[in-house]
């Protein structure tokens, strides 16, 4: 019975673990495109460069307290292919 709760547990982190990869990924995109178009100033590309990499840096964290790897963060939607 534990090893099952072992596995729901483990298959829900990967579940909102994918998740928050997805939200982290757009939100990169987004704030690459507001770089080139040259909205931002330094201080705002400075201060969106470090807190992508905070980011970045907490989702490392949080894999391994879940005992994924990067290849784990992924959704298999079949024919259409992997959602990242």
């Amino acid at each position: 019975m534990d090893v099952e709760r072992e596995e729901v547990d483990k298959g829900l982190a990967q579940l909102v673990l994918t998740l928050l990869e997805l939200i982290r990924q757009l939100m990169e995109r987004q704030a690459l495109r507001r770089v080139e178009r040259g909205v931002l100033t330094a201080e705002q590309e400075e201060q969106l460069g470090l807190t992508l990499m905070r980011l970045d840096e907490k989702m490392d964290e949080l894999r391994e307290i879940f005992e994924l790897e990067k290849e784990n963060i992924n959704l298999d939607l079949g024919p259409l292919g992997n959602l990242l």
